[in-house]
């Protein structure tokens, strides 16, 4: 089961359910889960991983409340079709990517210098687009 992978690191200061939530969007903006796809019990996911299931259900209300998933009374939770999160998530990137540009050029950094660190933190070579 995919929800597996979600990995609970107790030395990030963020709270856990914040984790969990960061980790479930990730599965499912990447694909690993898919739309309609049902999430693990509240229950059953809080006894992988050892935590309170109060915080499950915290992190589950946050990804309901941005459309991650849905939940279905007497049925579960599901994951919701996140084209629209999806889409969101990335403009969210772009100004925050944007914001970090404008700091780098303010700072003295030249067009091309910052170029060249984006091309070599992508691993691009020169050959490549």
């Amino acid at each position: 089961m995919v929800w597996r992978m979600i990995l609970i690191d107790y030395k990030d200061r963020r709270p856990i359910y914040e984790q969990v939530i960061e980790r479930f969007q990730q599965m499912i903006l990447c694909g690993a889960l898919k739309a309609d796809e049902p999430m693990p019990s509240v229950r059953s996911l809080a006894m992988e991983l050892s935590i309170n299931p109060n915080t499950i259900q915290r992190a589950y209300q946050e990804l309901e409340r941005q459309g991650y998933i849905y939940t279905m009374k007497g049925k579960g939770s599901f994951v919701s079709d996140t084209t629209g999160a999806a889409k969101a998530k990335r403009e969210e990137i772009k100004k925050e990517l944007l914001g970090y540009v404008e700091k780098t050029v303010a700072a003295g950094v030249s067009k091309e210098e910052l170029l060249t660190l984006f091309k070599e933190v992508l691993g691009v070579n020169e050959g490549e687009k």
